[in-house]
């Protein structure tokens, strides 16, 4: 097999996957990376595209242990990136996930590899009728509960979205499972991360039924939910919503920031800069190494999964010895190394107590 293999000081990512035109602000951030030599900023995560943590596991741990992985660009699918999977280069490892179980096993080997690891976890009350391959939300607590024991509160958060409202699943069924959950999981993390439904235009497809949520249902959630974090030590703050919600008690969007990622790694980092991948949307640039279509869970608002039979079937295909998570490298694949490196500022430890 004849690969071209090619070495690159950005991302092919870099593009913006809904928009999927190469911008004028993309073309400038190309000059303005290979002007200055700088490397790639290095959290990988793990993954935004599919349940990695949850579905993945053996596979994930197999690319440790070879020292890196393919991941093919979503938007030119002949464009594969190889990272190197080296805590070296690597300043973190994001998992987000709906079911951290299949993971806790290989924390240990993680640990002694010399990698950070940061998870969100999501939990929500949903059932089966929207999540049918989720476990039981208790069973999730008691994972994360497991999870926050091992790596400590500040490598942990919850996240409890997206809200949607139907006639089962009401502003006040929300509210009293929020509060469930907020008084066990404070025990567990610092912070909790919230969301409402996005309505994508594929939705009308999968969920032909979700409204968006009414202004009097959002003033009754934010209202409830800010006290209840409150009233439970929990900081709480939306994702990819440009909204100021302060008067609630509640943060700006802002999953990823260089804080959050001092903190689970014990290091001061480098200035980082905000790279939203969506309006409103406040974290730091993270390098994805999923798939679209390969996760099995099956929820009904995803918007990595345009056809839940393809996700099954690619899920059944997946091999675990293959440095892609999906599929096998072709012939006329062009393979991109992005420059890594870390960004930890070296020598310097931060003095937290937890």
């Amino acid at each position: 097999m004849n690969l071209y293999i090619q070495k690159i000081e950005i991302d092919w990512e870099d593009i913006s996957e809904d928009s999927y035109q190469v911008t004028e602000a993309f073309i400038n951030r190309i000059a303005e990376t290979e002007e200055k030599g700088q490397g790639e900023k290095m959290f990988i995560n793990a993954s935004g595209r599919t349940d990695i943590a949850a579905h993945y596991s053996k596979w994930f741990m197999e690319r440790i242990r070879d020292g890196f992985v393919y991941c093919r660009n979503p938007l030119f699918p002949d464009k594969v990136l190889k990272y190197k999977l080296d805590p070296e280069v690597v300043d973190c490892i994001l998992f987000c996930t709906k079911n951290p179980e299949p993971m806790l096993e290989y924390l240990p080997e993680l640990r002694k590899r010399g990698f950070s690891v940061f998870f969100y976890v999501t939990i929500t009350s949903y059932g089966s009728d929207l999540e049918p391959g989720v476990p039981e939300y208790h069973q999730v607590m008691r994972t994360f509960r497991n999870l926050s024991q091992q790596l400590g509160r500040q490598s942990v958060c919850w996240r409890y979205d997206p809200i949607l409202i139907t006639s089962k699943y009401t502003a006040e069924h929300h509210l009293r499972c929020f509060e469930e959950m907020a008084k066990e999981l404070s025990l567990w993390t610092e912070t909790c991360v919230f969301s409402f439904v996005q309505i994508y235009k594929k939705l009308a497809y999968t969920f032909p039924e979700l409204r968006a949520i009414r202004p009097r249902d959002k003033e009754t959630l934010l209202k409830g939910m800010g006290e209840i974090s409150g009233q439970y030590g929990l900081k709480l703050q939306s994702c990819g919503d440009s909204q100021d919600y302060s008067a609630y008690g509640i943060g700006p969007s802002g999953c990823i920031t260089a804080s959050i990622m001092e903190k689970a790694t014990g290091k001061d980092l480098e200035p980082l800069a905000v790279r939203p991948a969506r309006e409103g949307c406040g974290c730091i640039h993270t390098n994805d190494i999923g798939a679209y279509d390969t996760c099995p869970n099956g929820c009904r608002y995803c918007y990595a999964v345009r056809d839940h039979r393809a996700a099954l079937q690619n899920y059944r295909n997946h091999d675990p010895k293959e440095p892609l998570l999906c599929g096998k490298l072709l012939s006329d694949d062009v393979i991109s190394e992005p420059v890594q490196r870390s960004f930890a500022l070296k020598g310097v430890q931060l003095s937290m107590k937890f």
